[in-house]
C-alpha cells in the first residue's frame, strides 16, 4: 500500500500570550487526502493553532511546513494552494453570488475561461445554481454559508481549511454542506475540519484530533478514540415511573457505574461486562417494572471527549 505523504507537518509549535501557553509544544501531521477533525473546548488552541499554520500569527517556537516547504507570511506558492472558510462569512454585499466567487477565485486563477468553469464547478457543489444572481443580503443563513465556503475553496485548493462550516443552517444546508466536503475530499483536497456537532466529526473525519491546554491529549480514528471511553455500554429506558427503592436497585446491578432518573427516562451506564442489556431486561421482569422502549449503545465521541476534558464541546 502506497504511503501518504504530508500535507502539513507541525513540530513543536509554541505560542504565549504573555505567561500564558496558548500552543505548548504541538506536534502532528495531516496526511494527503485525509479529513481532519481538530476538536477541542474553547480556549484549547484551536484557533491559535490554525492562525501559526496559516502564517496570520508569529509564534515563539517551533517549525511548521505544508507541502513539504516551510510556511511563512510570503510563501505566495504555497498559499495559492490552500483555501479557508472561516466561521464568520466574509463575502461582498454589493457582489452577486457569482460576483463573489468569481472575486475570490480570480485572487488566484487569472484565465478567464478556467476560472468561469472553476465558479460553475462552485456554485454546483454548493447548490447554488439557481442563486448565482442574487444578493448576500437576500440569502438565508445557510445559503449564505454556502457561498462562504464556494468563495474558499472556488480555486480548487489542494488543502482547506474549514471553521465551523455548519453552525446555525437549517438541515438541508447542513445536509448539503456535509456533502460537498465529502465530494472535495474525493476529488483529492486534504482537509482541516474544526466543529461543534460531533455527529459531523463521525461522518466526515478519518482523523481526530482532541487539544485541551495547547497539547494533544488524545488522537486516532473514530474507533480509536471510542476505545479510550471507560464505559463500556450506556442503556436508555422509558420507564413512566420508579420508586426511590427501585431506583437504588439499578444501582445495585453488577458493572453499573451511574444511573440517572429523569421525566420518564432512566439511563444506566456500565463501565465493563457483556449481556448487559439481557441482565437488565431480566432485573425488570423480576421487579416487574413496566417499560416502554429500551436499547443499548456503545460510547460515543461526546463521551469520550467529556472523560478527557471535562467539559461540553461548546464550553
Amino acid at each position: 500500500m502506497k504511503e501518504m505523504k504530508n500535507v502539513i507537518e507541525v513540530k513543536h509549535l509554541t505560542k504565549s500570550y504573555k505567561s500564558n501557553k496558548a500552543v505548548d509544544d504541538l506536534s502532528f501531521e495531516v496526511k494527503e487526502g485525509e479529513i481532519l477533525g481538530l476538536l477541542g473546548p474553547n480556549g484549547s488552541g484551536k484557533t491559535t493553532t490554525m492562525n501559526c499554520i496559516l502564517a496570520l500569527l508569529k509564534f515563539d517556537d517551533g517549525k511548521i511546513k505544508i507541502f513539504g516547504e516551510e510556511m511563512s507570511p510570503d510563501a505566495y506558492e504555497t498559499k495559492a494552494k490552500i483555501g479557508v472558510v472561516f466561521q464568520e462569512v466574509a463575502v461582498f454585499d454589493e457582489l452577486t453570488v457569482y460576483g463573489n466567487i468569481d472575486y475570490f477565485c480570480g485572487l488566484y486563477i487569472e484565465d478567464k475561461a478556467t476560472r468561469a468553469q472553476y465558479v460553475e464547478d462552485a456554485l454546483k457543489l454548493v447548490g447554488l445554481e439557481d442563486n448565482k444572481s442574487q444578493y448576500p443580503k437576500q440569502l438565508s443563513g445557510g445559503l449564505l454559508r454556502r457561498l462562504n465556503i464556494a468563495c474558499g475553496i472556488a480555486h480548487k485548493p489542494k488543502l482547506i481549511f474549514l471553521d465551523e462550516p455548519t453552525v446555525a443552517v437549517d438541515p438541508q444546508s447542513r445536509n448539503n454542506i456535509l456533502e460537498g466536503i465529502k465530494k472535495l475530499r474525493d476529488d483529492g483536497a486534504t482537509i482541516v475540519y474544526t466543529t461543534h456537532y460531533m455527529e459531523e466529526v463521525e461522518i466526515l473525519c478519518d482523523r481526530v484530533i482532541i487539544l485541551d491546554h495547547g497539547k494533544i491529549i488524545a488522537s486516532g480514528t473514530n474507533d480509536e478514540l471510542k476505545a479510550l471511553a471507560k464505559i463500556e455500554e450506556k442503556v436508555t429506558i422509558e420507564v413512566a415511573d420508579l420508586t426511590p427503592n427501585q431506583l437504588s436497585g439499578f444501582e445495585k446491578i453488577k458493572n453499573v457505574s451511574e444511573v440517572e432518573y429523569d421525566s420518564g427516562v432512566l439511563k444506566v451506564v456500565y463501565n465493563k461486562g457483556k449481556n448487559n442489556l439481557s441482565d437488565m431486561i431480566e432485573y425488570l421482569k423480576t421487579n416487574k417494572i413496566a417499560y416502554n422502549k429500551i436499547f443499548a449503545e456503545r460510547p460515543t465521541l461526546n463521551d469520550v471527549f467529556l472523560e478527557l476534558t471535562g467539559k461540553e464541546l461548546r464550553d
